[in-house]
């Protein structure tokens, strides 16, 4: 019977081959035990991975709608806090003007129309909010401000006024520059009048939130606020008692306004929400496909761990035999 033998050379060659594949298959082993994900996953799909990749566009989908949903929440919030400054300012104005100036004296009407340019400048800044960068008054132009500066507004309205003599012709002067399209809106409004394109924020969903600063409910504030401002102009010729007549008159428009500002912010608080609610059902979405993903691709830890073991010992039992086989000679050998 003939034997057969393996040179040293091929001997060497087949103990390294042996030696890398071990490796390779300590390092798959390696990152199954640390990612709990198996390696290889066409084998462990059979090649069938429709299902996975049907799985991974889901949640690369809902990845972005997190983004969006993110997005939509901040928004919101800069929105909903700009209107609570507005109204606040506008009922702190109203309820001065009702209470305060109806027996109000020479100094004290001036002092009026200065808190009354605070609380304007107060407004003019809300609506003027933005959200990382973006304007949210400003509708799809969201990359510029909404509202001239508080100058450019008392300078309008001053000159729709000019010539009136009278607490109501000033009011009605004011209202015809407010209400027409060529007036307020085309001279400080510089936002778009296309509204905001609404936020997608699931298959299907989307939240609106198109408030822009040419609406009605924030022009009939802006007016009554600015016509306090410029009550006390001495271009008017105004009488102490139609001062008194004049702010007063404001005052009560702006109280009466308040509830027009309190259904701006009701339906800003209603998209608010809206977004949770579509950002839960996208989490507990999510959730449920990361476990589907995870029953497909996930590894036995302790399958992988004991095969992991068993590597190693064939590694270690591989590298003796080398350091075995070097050490041999000849002269041992024959001994």
């Amino acid at each position: 019977m003939s034997n057969f033998s393996l040179g040293d050379l091929a001997q060497t060659f087949m103990l390294q081959r042996r030696g890398a594949a071990l490796k390779t298959e300590m390092a798959r082993l390696n990152e199954e035990v640390a990612t709990g994900q198996v390696s290889d996953i066409k084998s462990v799909l059979a090649g069938n991975v429709a299902y996975l990749s049907d799985l991974e566009n889901d949640l690369t989908s809902l990845a972005g709608y997190n983004i969006a949903t993110s997005e939509a929440t901040q928004f919101s919030e800069a929105m909903q806090t700009a209107l609570e400054r507005m109204q606040s300012s506008a009922s702190s104005l109203g309820t001065t003007l009702l209470t305060r100036s109806t027996s109000a004296i020479g100094p004290v009407l001036d002092q009026f129309s200065t808190e009354a340019l605070s609380e304007l400048e107060t407004i003019v800044s809300a609506l003027n909010t933005k959200s990382a960068g973006r304007s949210v008054f400003a509708g799809s132009a969201t990359d510029q401000q909404a509202l001239a500066g508080v100058d450019a507004i008392l300078s309008g309205v001053r000159a729709a006024t000019a010539g009136a003599t009278n607490p109501q012709d000033i009011i009605d002067a004011a209202s015809v520059w407010f209400d027409d399209p060529a007036g307020f809106t085309a001279d400080i409004y510089t936002g778009s009048n296309d509204g905001l394109a609404p936020f997608r924020l699931g298959k299907g969903e989307a939240v609106s939130l198109q408030l822009t600063a040419s609406d009605e409910v924030f022009l009939d504030t802006l007016k009554h606020v600015s016509i306090a401002v410029i009550a006390n102009d001495d271009t008017f010729g105004l009488s102490i008692e139609s001062r008194r007549q004049l702010l007063t008159n404001t005052g009560g428009s702006l109280f009466n306004a308040q509830g027009t500002l309190t259904a701006a912010s009701a339906k800003v608080g209603s998209a608010q929400a809206r977004i949770d609610a579509l950002a839960a059902r996208n989490s507990t979405e999510e959730n449920a496909l990361l476990i589907a993903k995870g029953a497909l691709v996930q590894a036995d830890p302790f399958e992988a761990a004991t095969e992991l073991e068993a590597v190693q010992f064939q590694l270690q039992s591989l590298y003796a035999i080398t350091a075995r086989m070097s050490d041999m000679s000849f002269v041992n050998f024959i001994r």
